[in-house]
């Protein structure tokens, strides 16, 4: 069986509030409501740029990581407040919550940041789906307070978490399984914080149509003083062949027209032009009252037909810049990375793209010039979900090339060298039978000259710096010196041993080999190689 969603969405800025602050959207894959804070410092502005990012989601996305897909949609959305900010520091402060279901066809994913809430209907009893991040949800959960204290504590509003464009958010992920005949209602603090979840139970129970519940669920908090702004959605989990809904709707800040409902047309592209243009005339959800009656048409709608085409043309030309902007492509910037939004051209002298985030811990001097020609070609991604892969392997080959660098300093490439003979100034290195080129022996040892210095004792041949003596003895003459010991060489005299020199080169010793272990074939990225390599 093949289920869809059928599904209403409404919103009003409630009896006190001056403007609007939540927005809603409801499509046949999304559902998302954002209540903005931060009053004269744009809440409404962070709650419809929350969502016209995250109406990306709304499309078909079979086989993927739900909470991964929407992982990235909402730090995408928190970038998005970041840059806001730093543009126009008069922002300052603002934020919004996030609660949003994303249906594939098969599974829901969820993800939940501050105190807007998700209720699943099933069986008849209805259930809280999500935690408020607020502090006094802690004290609750710490034991420390009662839910029934928890409902009228002076800092029930207190927000832990919530989309502020800053740091890094840290949002519920959950995946929920799909049953035939679920219902969903998501809603701002409006609506909870004023009616009971008994009585939402049995408001949702008592209207099968998703419109006329939520139509009901807004018209309680208004009776229950209407103190905040009010922004709910109810979808159904229905067989395809009961008519599902197909066209996204659009409440809130985000729509514009407080009070009023926008029927958007299909595309992704129109959907996030739609949401980001101005007023549209559209039938009110709500029955028409003081609070909620809509303004009268502008003379530019009554002139619409006059100038229709060249609305076509600004909305396509609108359309197409918006696709830029889900593009992302990885190139070299300077010595390092960065990865792009949107496409590497320019219109009008316009670029169409601009730094999404720069790596400065790479630097490209480090690879190997085809290496580094394919970062300044650029790489395509097909997301920013790829565009992060591929960083990730660019980072991978920065690590070798930084390991073969720390490795060639710890490993110096050695030279085998000449081992030098010691002798005497001015003395010959005798060769190594011993034969002077006279035809004399040299004995391998030495006695001292007059000036000190070492000098071979020849035999054959008198000594001019010695005093020597015959003896006779039995077997032989013996030379002895002025000492009176016999000299070695001489007949009878203790024979020296053989010379121990060192070879005249050192021995080769076999370089150490670098160990890339399974990046072996990324070696060769690298602007040097790994001494000992062969």
């Amino acid at each position: 069986m093949s289920l869809s969603l059928r599904f209403a969405a409404g919103s009003h800025k409630g009896m006190i509030r001056e403007g609007n602050e939540d927005s809603g959207y409801a499509g046949p894959r999304l559902l998302a409501v954002a209540d903005g804070m931060g009053g004269a410092a744009a809440g409404e502005v962070a709650s419809s740029e929350v969502l016209s990012t995250m109406v990306e989601l709304d499309e078909d996305l079979p086989g993927t990581d739900l909470r991964e897909v929407l992982r990235l949609a909402v730090d995408r959305a928190n970038d998005r407040l970041r840059v806001m900010i730093e543009d126009d520091p008069g922002l300052e402060g603002m934020g919004t919550t996030l609660t949003a279901l994303l249906w594939t066809g098969s599974g829901l994913g969820m993800v939940h940041v501050g105190d807007s809430r998700a209720y699943l209907l099933r069986d008849g009893a209805l259930e809280q789906i999500t935690q408020d991040h607020t502090w006094v949800q802690r004290l609750v959960d710490e034991g420390r307070i009662t839910e029934e204290e928890a409902g009228h504590h002076p800092q029930r509003s207190l927000l832990m978490r919530a989309l502020d464009g800053r740091g890094q958010v840290e949002p519920d992920l959950t995946l929920r399984e799909a049953r035939l005949g679920d219902r969903y209602l998501i809603c701002s603090d409006g609506l909870s914080g004023v009616v009971s979840r008994e009585t939402m139970q049995d408001t949702l129970l008592a209207y099968a149509d998703p419109r006329e519940a939520v139509q009901e669920l807004i018209q309680l908090a208004l009776r229950g003083g209407g103190p905040d702004n009010i922004t709910c959605i109810v979808a159904d989990l229905v067989d395809s062949d009961q008519t599902p809904s197909d066209i996204p709707m659009v409440v809130g800040a985000v729509a514009e027209d407080l009070g009023d409902t926008t029927t958007l047309p299909t595309t992704p592209a129109s959907r996030a032009r739609e949401l980001t243009q101005g007023e549209y005339e559209a039938e009110a959800l709500l029955p028409e009252t003081p609070q909620s009656r809509r303004k009268p048409k502008s003379a530019w709608r009554r002139t619409l037909p006059v100038w229709g085409p060249a609305v076509l043309v600004l909305a396509a030309l609108g359309g197409a810049y918006w696709w830029t902007q889900t593009q992302y492509y990885v190139a070299a910037d300077g010595n390092n990375v960065t990865v792009y939004k949107g496409i590497d051209t320019k219109v009008f002298g316009i670029s169409l793209s601009s730094p999404y985030q720069t790596y400065h811990d790479i630097d490209i001097t480090q690879f190997s010039a085809p290496y580094q020609q394919s970062l300044k070609d650029h790489y395509e991604a097909t997301g920013l979900s790829d565009a992060r892969k591929y960083m990730d392997k660019v980072r991978d080959q920065a690590g070798l090339c930084t390991s073969i660098k720390e490795w060639n300093q710890t490993h110096p490439v050695t030279v085998p060298s000449q081992v030098p003979q010691t002798q005497s100034p001015g003395q010959t290195t005798p060769p190594v039978n011993g034969a002077t080129p006279g035809g004399e022996t040299v004995s391998p040892t030495t006695t001292a000259s007059a000036t000190g210095q070492a000098a071979p004792i020849r035999t054959g041949a008198p000594t001019a710096t010695s005093t020597s003596r015959s003896t006779s003895r039995p077997g032989g003459t013996v030379k002895q010196n002025a000492a009176g010991t016999a000299a070695p060489g001489e007949s009878g005299a203790p024979t020296a041993p053989p010379s121990s020199a060192p070879p005249t080169t050192a021995p080769p010793v076999a370089p150490q080999k670098f160990d890339a272990g399974e990046q072996a074939d990324k070696v060769s990225n690298c602007a040097v190689q790994p001494n000992g390599s062969s």
